[in-house]
């Protein structure tokens, strides 16, 4: 299934080329503007999906109560939509969105798919939200013999020391041309500034706003 297709909210979404099941419905995932967490599959119709281009927040068609449900209404999670794209069967839509509150699952919890087997964890997000996940774990529940927890221990001081260094290996790399030294160093690089992020409290999502914003 590839999402080819992406429509932004100030275009006319093709409502007619869309391929509806038996029932007039499509399936929407709803998906993480900023870290591509997938947070919930509901269906849409017609007409929710035009409410959604009209007001730019989500609106879903609830097949237990036969009605539209606008998302958050009652909660105030709603979500923003971002943008919207359907697959190349045209029978599947994602919408990225900005959820408001972070709680896009009627439990609680930020993702509908928040259940392995019979316990609960958070979905997958991109690889830089993972390896953030790991180092904050390591900071909140030290480990012995773990790197990153040494680097918690060690302080402030010894974190910028290594983000100098790994700073001037990508630095070093970059000036002999050599694209595996410079893929290894960048990575060395993301990874000490995850830490230093961790040790200063700064969640990683709020970077990623940055980095959304200089995209306008």
């Amino acid at each position: 299934m590839s999402f080819s297709k992406s429509i932004s909210l100030t275009q006319t979404l093709p409502l007619d080329r869309l391929q509806y099941n038996s029932q007039g419905l499509i399936p929407a995932i709803a998906q993480d503007y900023l870290d591509g967490t997938v947070l919930m599959m509901a269906w849409m119709n017609r007409e929710s999906l035009q409410k959604t281009l009209e007001t730019g927040e989500a609106w879903y068609w609830s097949r237990s109560r036969q009605e539209l449900w606008h998302k958050g209404a009652t909660s105030g999670h709603i979500q923003k939509v971002r943008s919207l794209r359907y697959d190349c069967d045209s029978d599947a839509l994602l919408i990225t969105i900005e959820q408001i509150g972070d709680i896009a699952c009627h439990t609680g919890e930020r993702s509908c798919f928040h259940q392995v087997d019979s316990t609960k964890a958070q979905p997958p997000a991109n690889t830089l939200s993972e390896v953030f996940k790991i180092i904050r774990d390591r900071r909140d529940n030290p480990t012995e013999g773990s790197y990153t927890c040494s680097l918690f221990e060690d302080g402030d001081n010894k974190i910028l020391k290594k983000l100098g260094e790994e700073t001037a290996e990508v630095v070093m790399a970059c000036k002999d041309d050599n694209p595996e030294d410079i893929a290894s160093e960048v990575a060395d690089l993301f990874y000490h500034t995850l830490v230093a992020l961790a040790y200063h409290q700064v969640d990683i999502r709020d970077v990623y706003r940055k980095l959304h914003d200089r995209m306008k």
